[in-house]
């Protein structure tokens, strides 16, 4: 059975050859917000522009970049294989004054995808988290999701997310504030006291008011197919409270 690894990665990429590290000098003050997401398991780095302005160079696989301010506008964004002008996959979106996009390349690198999403800039409801999930994982099949609370058991919840299958929709699930375990089992697995997940999280507290998103990426191996996790921080309150 596959196996998967968690690896939390917050990047602190940033606009390279660029004033304020921000296109055509733009602040966090008056700016949308664009990090990027590199979850194409056999490109290599990439690089990645909005027009002709470079947003990072040779980004790796599995690497989150933080947020980066962009003058609000309509952009061509765009991944080329590192150090040519290969282009990869590209994408045109509008970014407007304070909201908060990820930039999705996935799949392989053969039919490489682009997408923009809009990420969640305001807090989850009161007593609230807010949880994203995005399969890009191609080979394991499709999955299902436990989020386990403190001082429960895999047997006693019900899956939060069931037959994840690679390039969901994703949206937002609001869920209670509390301290959880992730695990993931292949679809439709009847678990028990003895089923042994493919992924079995740390128990991580959650801001209240907070929202995260979950990539789940191919694992780089050379046997059997296996699937790694990355979480990114959408939001966190000025006030949060564990």
């Amino acid at each position: 059975m596959a196996q998967l690894s968690l690896a939390v990665l917050g990047g602190s990429v940033c606009l390279l050859g660029l004033s304020g590290c921000g296109v055509n000098g733009s602040t966090s003050v008056n700016a949308a917000q664009l990090r990027v997401i590199d979850a194409t398991p056999d490109a290599g780095g990439i690089d990645i522009y909005a027009g002709s302005n470079v947003l990072t160079y040779n980004l790796g696989y599995g690497t989150i970049t933080s947020y980066i301010p962009m003058n609000p506008g309509t952009y061509t964004l765009a991944a080329d294989a590192t150090g040519t002008k290969t282009a990869l996959s590209s994408v045109r979106a509008s970014l407007l004054n304070g909201k908060q996009y990820t930039l999705l390349f996935s799949s392989v690198a053969a039919s490489l995808q682009a997408q923009v999403l809009t990420d969640q800039s305001q807090p989850a409801p009161t007593g609230q988290i807010a949880l994203r999930f995005l399969d890009e994982a191609i080979y394991p099949g499709a999955l299902d999701v436990y989020l386990v609370p403190n001082g429960s058991t895999i047997d006693k919840v019900n899956p939060i997310l069931t037959n994840l299958n690679f390039g969901n929709t994703p949206t937002y699930l609001n869920v209670p504030t509390g301290t959880y375990t992730l695990y993931i089992v292949s679809a439709g697995t009847v678990v028990a006291t003895t089923t042994v997940p493919m992924y079995t999280g740390a128990s991580t507290t959650y801001p209240s008011g907070s929202a995260r998103t979950f990539v789940l990426l191919d694992q780089q191996i050379l046997t059997t197919p296996s699937v790694q996790v990355v979480m990114a921080n959408d939001y966190d309150s000025a006030t949060a409270t564990q």
